[in-house]
């Protein structure tokens, strides 16, 4: 008498049950980097607009044209300009950028 093997035959489709729990997953964490690196990428760029218009304004200059909302502030000899913006993260919202730079006035 043969017994018939059923050994994995209980285990089908647990793989792919499995894979379609992980790739939301891992699609949510990969966005959530992207996103993050986009955030930094942006407040670099925010940061050299905010260092590029603390030397114009101390140089009497205008500040250079921008997206930002720009805020001068004396301090003494330095003339400290505070750049800000509001970027987007699409369905998680969005998150205010500020950078400071001063410049020997």
């Amino acid at each position: 008498m043969t017994v018939p093997d059923t050994r994995g035959r209980a285990d089908r489709g647990s793989v792919t049950a499995e894979f379609a729990v992980v790739i939301p997953a891992v699609i949510v964490v990969l966005a959530c980097c992207l996103g993050g690196m986009r955030l930094a990428a942006e407040q670099l760029e925010l940061q050299a607009t905010a260092a590029a218009a603390a030397r114009a304004e101390s140089r009497g200059d205008a500040a250079p044209a921008t997206a930002a909302t720009i805020v001068r502030a004396d301090r003494g000899d330095l003339v400290c300009v505070t750049a800000s913006t509001s970027a987007s993260l699409g369905l998680l919202g969005g998150v205010d950028l500020k950078a400071t730079s001063c410049a020997l006035g």
